[in-house]
């Protein structure tokens, strides 16, 4: 089973200790998210997310622990109080491995591994089912189904620099997005500030969590410099303040350290230095072995004795396709969850380990949904239109597969496309440069019709993969910069320099984005749902929260 889910590091949030509340919680999601979180999705959120936890441990994840047996928990960036669940710094490897091993209790559960997914199909404007390539023999095989559910992951290939394996090419968002339903909040893409270098691999969030610190060249911690301080001391982390304020806030402190000449210059490029020296090889070893691992294996240094450079990556994306409280897209029949979802508990910026919760309480949310809707009655769609969408399906496979004399490789436009990413939709944007990125991305959407597959197999085919990869990929690419452009305002990760400030007025409002073969995609707005909180300013500067 291929996940991304297996390489995350930190842990899971869920309200668990007596100092914890649901309002902490609340919070800190919402502020975190810059007030662009659905807060009715948010109140949901974190009051399933102990249970769903919880249910876990009976199926036997292996949470660490506290010296009296209660479940451990550590601090995390943005976050007031230490809520985070982990199991060592291997937490999303335990979580899909335990809900893997439960689901193969269950005989009737049916498993279609390594299968690509070519389209939906949809008929009487429900969708009814989907078309997929068997890898292993590149037969094209129909489902028809009275519910879909898409869990398939983001869309962060599309950048060069990125923590996301290959599988993250945003596949599930452009099969739901060329079906009809629009994508969400696009343009909020997520750098995580603690990237290897050479790689994108994550370090995670953890490591500042356990007590890490952050400098610059001169061996200097610089964040309370970016509304982060007053310093605090080293190796005692304060939660909420300097090291543990969010992702997007010190990833854009990475970026006026390296304005000033304050980074260190690294056979990688540009870096700061993560220092986790003073934690010890006890603690080291206890509570975050992999990134050991991860620093020894891939720059030759041991985080036990030197610090590791690290910059920002590309990490996650906020947006996803548009669902309601009930994981429901526009779509009748169609269901998500996951990062390829935008449920809107994330915002304009995630906190972190936030989203592995996420998976887990609205991947339920979904399952249920899909019972309800098939339980309400709908009736079948029609066989033969469905299996006349499939022969469309599999015929658009085949001239693609069959096609000769193409003008454009496949590994070129995927380059363009990331060096228009990388330059233009950064962690600070500018309107001129977005325009570019707009126009270049619409370009490479139009050349990618004179692609040509060169492996003419069925076996395997990964050029035929990269292929339709790309094609999603471009699609995902097309909704983040129309919806970066568009948005007029600096809010969460979504920074533009010349509209330095956020407007409440103009943008507390879902971005929509819906698609179009040819053209750009049109862009709708939807109103953010407040129920208790109104918009205010993000204090991570250790004052009152």
């Amino acid at each position: 089973m291929r996940s991304h889910t297996c390489a995350a590091e930190g842990g899971a949030a869920g309200v668990i200790k007596p100092d914890d509340s649901m309002d902490l919680h609340f919070s800190d999601t919402v502020g975190g998210g810059d007030w662009l979180c659905d807060q009715d999705v948010v109140e949901y959120f974190i009051h399933e997310a102990p249970k769903e936890l919880l249910q876990l441990e009976h199926w036997g994840c292996p949470w660490s622990r506290e010296p009296d047996g209660s479940i451990a928990v550590r601090p995390f960036g943005g976050m007031k109080i230490k809520r985070t669940w982990f199991a060592a710094d291997k937490s999303g490897f335990h979580i899909l491995h335990t809900l893997f091993q439960t689901s193969l209790k269950y005989p009737s559960i049916q498993r279609f591994d390594e299968y690509y997914t070519t389209d939906l199909l949809v008929d009487d404007g429900r969708c009814q089912g989907l078309t997929a390539i068997e890898i292993r023999s590149g037969q094209m095989r129909h489902f028809q189904a009275k519910a879909v559910i898409i869990a398939a992951g983001g869309a962060s290939r599309m950048f060069p620099f990125t923590t996301n394996g290959a599988i993250k090419t945003g596949d599930g968002m452009a099969l739901a997005y060329r079906a009809g339903a629009p994508l969400k909040d696009m343009e909020f893409v997520q750098y995580h500030p603690t990237g290897l270098p050479n790689t994108g691999i994550l370090l995670t969030e953890g490591c500042r969590g356990e007590g890490g610190i952050l400098v610059n060249k001169d061996g200097r911690r610089y964040l309370q410099d970016y509304g982060m301080g007053p310093e605090t001391p080293v190796g005692q982390p304060v939660l909420k303040t300097m090291e543990l304020g969010p992702r997007d806030r010190l990833s854009q402190a990475f970026w006026h350290e390296q304005k000033k000449g304050n980074t260190v210059s690294t056979q990688w490029g540009d870096c700061v230095l993560l220092d986790m020296r003073h934690l010890g090889e006890k603690k080291i070893n206890e509570r975050l072995p992999f990134v050991r691992d991860l620093a020894s294996s891939y720059l030759g240094i041991d985080p036990v004795k030197d610090p590791v450079p690290i910059r920002p990556v590309v990490h996650y994306m906020m947006g996803g396709i548009h669902t309601d409280i009930n994981a429901a897209t526009p779509l009748p029949g169609l269901f998500a969850a996951g990062e390829c979802a935008c449920v809107s508990i994330n915002g304009a910026n995630r906190l972190g380990s936030n989203s592995l919760t996420e998976l887990l309480v609205f991947g339920r949310r979904a399952a249920l949904s899909a019972i309800a809707y098939i339980q309400s009655g709908s009736s079948a769609g029609s066989s033969t239109a469905l299996a006349t969408q499939a022969k469309a399906s599999e015929s658009r496979i085949r001239a693609l597969c069959e096609k000769t004399g193409g003008s454009e490789s496949i590994a070129g436009l995927r380059k363009q496309m990331m060096d228009t990413m990388e330059e233009n939709v950064g962690i600070y944007r500018l309107g001129d440069e977005l325009a570019t990125a707009c126009k270049k991305i619409s370009e490479l959407r139009q050349r990618y019709a004179g692609i040509e597959i060169h492996d003419k197999s069925s076996v395997y085919n990964t050029d035929l993969l990269q292929a339709l990869e790309l094609g999603s990929m471009l699609d995902c690419a097309e909704a983040v910069t129309v919806g970066a452009l568009a948005r007029t305002e600096s809010r969460g990760a979504h920074q533009r320099l010349d509209f330095t400030e956020r407007d409440d007025q103009g943008f507390l409002k879902h971005s929509l984005t819906y698609y179009h073969p040819k053209e750009p995609p049109r862009l709708d707005y939807l109103d953010v749902v407040i129920t208790k909180s109104q918009p205010g300013v993000r204090d991570y500067s250790g004052g009152k929260k």
